[in-house]
């Protein structure tokens, strides 16, 4: 009977040690005195709420010449913080030009007054309910955060959204605000053939119920924050910045000149396009590269 016993006990275990990985993580229990920033995981039916380690080096400063949609999202932000009206807000416009970087340089200028970051997915929109009341009772204030947001032509997923917001968030507690970033300022398609089927009647122009929608959703948002192409000086602006920067942290020695001016222009017509993120790869190129040749 004992060794009936034990084979059976090993059989079992073996069982479960090939089951355990299908099984879905127990959540984890979140110290928000600790965890600055979370990502909404879906799993299954349900998710749960996983802590983040983010870097908190990014400030408020170093966002070169996006002033006005840098102060707007600031002072909303500082309004939500002090627990008075705030809008969710929509950050929309050319890539690469900061609309995330701001968001997260918000966390790091706001972290020690109680701001958290939850990053959820365009496609666990529908989740949005279930995680407002997952942090509904808490002392702090939480942005979630849903980056590059837009929606396929014909893809009815949009609509998820507009109920969302109209039915959670405009009424959740007062710690929870959206914020969402996308090249789309409608977030979805809009087309020449959305405006062909205008009728006229009693004088007056309606337009058609695909317009409508598309601007119903963004029009969700209360505040727009529009951000364009970089102009060449704006552009090197922020190349300047950042090799200023990362020369700093590694102690190396440079000075601006034409040549680099040159060098970095090029790199930017290679790559077809003159944004921060293209000017902060450079910048991280062109230091490494000079640090490999001092090490030599």
């Amino acid at each position: 009977m004992d060794s009936q016993l034990s084979d059976f006990l090993r059989r079992a275990e073996s069982v479960l040690a090939r089951l355990e990985p299908l099984l879905p993580a127990p959540p984890i229990e979140i110290d928000w005195q600790q965890t600055v920033a979370a990502r909404w995981h879906r799993e299954g039916r349900s998710g749960y709420l996983q802590p983040l380690e983010v870097s908190l080096d990014m400030g408020l400063a170093d966002l070169i010449g996006v002033d006005k949609q840098r102060d707007q999202l600031a002072g909303n932000t500082r309004q939500f913080l002090q627990g008075m009206p705030a809008n969710h807000a929509l950050l929309w416009g050319s890539r690469g030009t900061g609309k995330s970087s701001l968001v997260r340089a918000l966390l790091s200028e706001h972290a020690a007054q109680g701001l958290r970051l939850i990053e959820i997915e365009r496609d666990h929109l529908a989740d949005l309910p279930r995680v407002v009341e997952l942090l509904s009772k808490l002392p702090q204030r939480f942005v979630l955060f849903c980056d590059d947001l837009s929606f396929s032509a014909g893809e009815g997923d949009f609509r998820i959204l507009k109920t969302v917001l109209d039915g959670s968030l405009e009424r959740a507690p007062d710690n929870v605000l959206l914020y969402a970033t996308s090249n789309r300022r409608h977030l979805v398609p809009e087309k020449m053939s959305d405006n062909a089927d205008y009728q006229l009647v009693d004088g007056e122009v309606h337009p058609t119920e695909a317009v409508e929608d598309t601007v119903a959703l963004s029009d969700r948002f209360g505040l727009w924050l529009s951000f364009y192409p970089f102009t060449q000086p704006h552009y090197l602006q922020v190349v300047r910045h950042w090799i200023e920067v990362l020369a700093a942290k590694s102690g190396l020695q440079w000075q601006w000149d034409e040549a680099l001016e040159v060098t970095a222009v090029r790199w930017a017509g290679g790559r077809g396009n003159r944004n921060g993120r293209c000017a902060y790869q450079f910048a991280r190129q062109w230091v490494g590269l000079q640090l490999l040749g001092a090490n030599k």
